[in-house]
């Protein structure tokens, strides 16, 4: 028995290498060796239409002031000033931190039970894998609230008592999901393992409920709208690439359905009342034998290599080494994408086609297979966020791909906003998602910007094209990477969370890190940070290190513009570094290092959330809210490196301030809010995750949340709700 190292998504990060070898040049080693790819979405989903809800006040709200006089009505629909909950301290506490006048709950955490027909989870019991069908999944992300209408069953922006909550599970951490961790026999993954953490992934749809008076929020777990979507689930292909020979497998030779979403990371959803998930690192969950290429197309080798799939690569997990005896042998064989027969018909050469796309799920809906939509292009997808909501006017989706030196993308749809299309499902999906252009961003040094076209027969994407032959618009959204490179698009820092403001549609986007900035990414002006910085007195950390915010105003204010203008809102740094490091002027109260998740709520609150691995020496990963202004609201500003930059207004203590701080070795993950703001939701993912064994935790949470002196339990990813202990309303 062979115990196996957990997975880390290094090995993913850095493939647009930027001499990438083109089509023309494979084909002549192909030849010469005879062998040889204005009114926002941006807050929870039933938050879409929040500027005109009314009724939201009731007669629990509270705002005690310190005279102790009459009490002023709250109108929770209003942007705060200021912030004024009490900031938390950086802290390496094994504990979800929050202010003193507010208190976090665990709600549901890997392995919990969504059927009542199901145990309760049990650290020393751990349950089959086919049983993780009606469970948590592991590795909690993306998640998105749509208020339920229990009368009609269907999506009420307005409706905070119930509501579905609809989350990702990205990944896993093998050491704690198995009894012992994950094994091999023989060179085999026994098949339970597999089922279980094929199963672990996806996305749970979970009915929660909320207390009117104490707002405690509980899961229902009788509930006819509790499922799971796994890495098994069915799905549908939308859009252009659908139906074409790209995405051919042995399972839908037509090329129209595949089997599972997997690595869902960040998340978005539509103004019709949908969840959009992601589909991240997908690549590294197939393998590739180093004589493949000998089988190969010269342009198949240029885009595998794109992605990441060179000849000779391993899975994570090894899930095509499993024997099927429960399952069909075909469920493993699938993450092998080896050409093994005459056509892609008969083999999986292109299963890693059916991954990269935004998937769209009905979370209302459980008898239509998701959907994914190829238009939205493929590549390691990190979020989607949908432009303001206005009626008449085009929608946009904002997204990154999550790599060092990828891009920034839009979608443009050819409809126009109905407001009749709420609750209209996969059908209203068709209509917003399928037809429609496709951009990627190019950032100036003068702060300008403009959105490149990727359809084909445009910008020279097309046959003759000299990284890669683009036979249709298939081939552009199945390799927009390529497309991309194609047209001079700008190698950003890890391009990771969208957010859309809901004050003036403006655009921000997360750039976590990057540390090949500065060497092998030169700086520009939207990426102008490399410098060195020590962790523990021992570690050199260099490149972009702590990450920064950049975002973009459309001209005249329209999705369907081909230009804007941009600066970057927020510099990561800590307090005590140089000014021209610490661009944005961060304090102890809200320094921050590599922000990652975002978010803001219909008020205008931006809540910030971080997955670091450089200030882990001093705190926590953590989430911060902030009250931010707008583009050019700042000046230009030299880095330490020299380089000039658009920078917005500094920030203060009274719009920038940490809200929250995570447990031990944790990324804090997921943001959304009931539409009374009186509920917050926040995810805590891989808690403990450096742990050697399951048998030396070195985080205990969950467990101690409620009983800080645990020292044994197993650390699992979870959900936790935030209430005000006074019953009011979430930063108000």
């Amino acid at each position: 028995m062979t115990q196996l190292t957990p997975y880390h998504e290094d090995q993913e990060l850095d493939n647009n290498t930027s001499a990438n070898i083109h089509f023309r040049d494979i084909l002549e080693q192909h030849i010469s060796r005879r062998s040889l790819i204005t009114k926002t979405a941006s807050g929870a989903v039933a938050l879409t239409l929040a500027s005109t809800l009314t009724g939201c006040n009731d007669s629990d709200n509270k705002n005690n002031n310190s005279g102790g006089g009459t009490t002023t009505p709250v109108d929770p629909n209003k942007k705060p000033e200021k912030l004024n909950f009490t900031a938390v301290p950086k802290n390496l506490n094994d504990i979800v931190t929050v202010p003193e006048d507010y208190q976090a709950d665990v709600i549901y955490a890997l392995g919990d039970s969504i059927n009542p027909s199901y145990a309760e989870w049990d650290d020393n019991s751990i349950p089959s894998g086919p049983s993780f069908q009606f469970r948590s999944g592991d590795c909690h992300d993306g998640m998105s609230y749509f208020g339920l209408n229990t009368a009609t069953g269907r999506y009420d922006e307005q409706q905070s008592n119930d509501g579905l909550l609809v989350l990702n599970h990205e990944y896993i951490n093998p050491t704690f999901l198995h009894p012992q961790g994950p094994t091999k026999v023989d060179g085999r993954r026994p098949e339970d393992e597999v089922i279980r953490e094929v199963n672990a992934h996806g996305v749970s749809i979970i009915h929660v409920k909320k207390d009117t008076k104490t707002q405690k929020v509980e899961l229902v777990k009788n509930s006819v709208y509790n499922r799971r979507i796994t890495g098994s689930t069915l799905m549908e292909f939308a859009g252009p690439a659908a139906g074409n020979a790209l995405l051919a497998t042995k399972f839908s030779p037509s090329g129209v359905q595949t089997r599972g979403t997997h690595n869902n990371c960040g998340n978005g959803y539509t103004p019709w009342g949908t969840y959009l998930t992601t589909e991240e690192n997908f690549i590294g969950y197939f393998a590739r034998s180093a004589t493949d290429d000998a089988a190969r197309r010269p342009e198949e080798i240029v885009a595998l290599q794109r992605y990441g799939l060179k000849a000779g690569s391993s899975t994570r997990y090894g899930w095509e080494t499993a024997l099927g005896q429960v399952d069909s042998q075909d469920l493993y064989d699938r993450w092998n994408a080896d050409v093994k027969a005459e056509q892609a018909a008969q083999d999986y050469r292109n299963a890693p086609n059916t991954f990269g796309w935004m998937v769209e799920i009905d979370p209302f809906d459980n008898r239509q297979a998701p959907v994914k939509r190829t238009a939205l292009g493929r590549f390691a997808h990190e979020d989607c966020r949908t432009s303001r909501v206005i009626e008449g006017e085009n929608l946009a989706f904002y997204m990154g791909d999550d790599s060092r030196g990828e891009y920034i993308y839009k979608f443009v749809s050819d409809a126009k906003w109905d407001p009749k299309d709420v609750n209209g499902g996969y059908r209203a999906g068709d209509k917003y998602m399928n037809a429609g252009k496709f951009y990627v961003a190019k950032f100036n040094n003068d702060g300008t910007g403009q959105w490149v076209e990727l359809s084909y027969g445009k910008n020279g994407l097309n046959e003759s094209n000299a990284a890669y032959p683009f036979k249709s618009q298939a081939d552009v959204v199945t390799f927009a990477r390529l497309a991309a490179d194609s047209v001079g698009a700008t190698k950003m820092d890890r391009p990771e969370w969208c957010a859309v403001n809901p004050v003036n549609g403006e655009v921000y986007v997360t750039l976590t890190n990057n540390s090949n900035r500065g060497s092998s990414y030169p700086t520009d002006a939207a990426n102008p940070r490399h410098y060195e910085d020590l962790k523990n007195n021992e570690k050199v950390q260099k490149g972009n290190v702590n990450g920064h915010i950049i975002r973009f105003r459309e001209a005249d204010d329209k999705t369907t513009a081909e230009s804007f203008k941009w600066d970057i809102y927020l510099f990561g740094a800590e307090a005590a570094m140089a000014a021209n490091i610490n661009l944005s002027g961060l304090t102890d109260q809200n320094d921050f290092s590599s922000p990652d998740g975002m978010w803001f709520d219909p008020r205008g609150v931006l809540w910030i959330q971080t997955d670091d691995g450089a200030y882990t020496d001093v705190t926590n990963c953590m989430m911060l809210a902030a009250l931010p202004g707008q583009v050019s609201d700042g000046s230009k500003a030299t880095t330490s490196n020299g380089t000039e930059t658009i920078v917005g207004a500094k920030v203060n203590d009274e719009n920038l301030r940490r809200f929250l701080t995570g447990p031990k070795e944790c990324e804090i993950t997921g943001v959304t809010m009931t539409p009374d703001y009186k509920a917050i939701f926040i995810n805590v993912q891989h808690p403990g995750e450096d742990s050697k064994s399951y048998a030396a935790p070195t985080s205990n949470w969950p467990a101690t949340q409620t009983n800080p002196n645990n020292t044994t339990a197993r650390p699992r990813s979870a959900t936790v709700v935030i209430t005000r202990k006074d019953g009011g309303v979430i930063a108000g």
